[in-house]
């Protein structure tokens, strides 16, 4: 077997030997799984092999690339709620003077509960930053 015939079966098993830093293809294994929660699918989105994305998974700059992928897929979900948000903040106001006492009714209940709800979390994150701060003190002073 030449060498030329060597390099190309070395790279068809381990491709990570000759791409040692992330390529175009890593990229699109990245997006298949952001797609396809289940790796089989993955696997067929990016044609690959699933064991290329068991060993793609095994290094440490692929998951960190997934893991920032995931976070700005994530991002950008929320923000499209946050607008969702606006627009049904809005159709509740409206509700409260319809005209139809059912539907206003269960506007002021729904806006009194979403904003009973998000004042108990902003206590809580206030409450767990003045815990986070004393053991921080606990732990510079011991």
């Amino acid at each position: 077997m030449s060498k030329r015939t060597a390099k190309k079966k070395e790279t068809a098993i381990v491709p990570e030997v000759v791409e040692p830093i992330l390529s175009r293809r890593h990229e699109s294994v990245i997006v298949a799984l952001l797609a396809n929660p289940k790796i089989t699918d993955a696997a067929k989105a990016a044609n690959v092999s699933e064991s290329t994305i068991w060993r793609l998974m095994q290094r440490e700059d692929f998951r960190e690339r997934y893991k920032e992928a995931q976070e700005l897929a994530l991002n950008g979900a929320l923000g499209t709620l946050q607008g969702a948000a606006t627009e049904a903040i809005a159709t509740l106001q409206k509700n409260l003077s319809c005209k139809i006492p059912a539907a206003e009714n269960q506007a002021a209940k729904t806006i009194l509960d979403f904003t009973l709800k998000a004042r108990e979390q902003l206590d809580m994150l206030e409450r767990i930053k003045v815990l986070e701060a004393r053991l921080k003190d606990r732990g510079d002073g011991a």
